[in-house]
């Protein structure tokens, strides 16, 4: 579950990249790193918990929130609600 979930949302950051913003390039590349750094985690643990892996991408964007702007914090928090409500 927790390997198509993340499939799924790479693909829909995938399908945004032709008419994407700089800015919004920028939140997708951001944003696939801690998918998949939080998927890869879930998975080594055998958690297949969807929640929990949506859990562990808020915490891992919480945790380096100080490498981004503000500016840049809100574009990628827009991308990542904007791929839940979307999936």
């Amino acid at each position: 579950m927790i390997v198509e979930f993340e499939e799924q949302l790479l693909e829909k950051i995938d399908s945004r990249v032709e008419k994407a913003s700089d800015d919004e390039l920028f939140a997708g590349g951001y944003l696939r790193g801690h998918i998949s750094l939080s998927a890869a985690a879930c998975e080594a643990e055998g958690i297949d918990d969807i929640n929990e892996l949506k859990k562990r991408i808020d915490q891992s964007l919480d945790e380096t929130r100080n490498e981004l702007s503000p500016a840049d914090q809100q574009v990628v928090s827009d991308l990542w609600k904007d791929l839940q409500q979307n999936l």
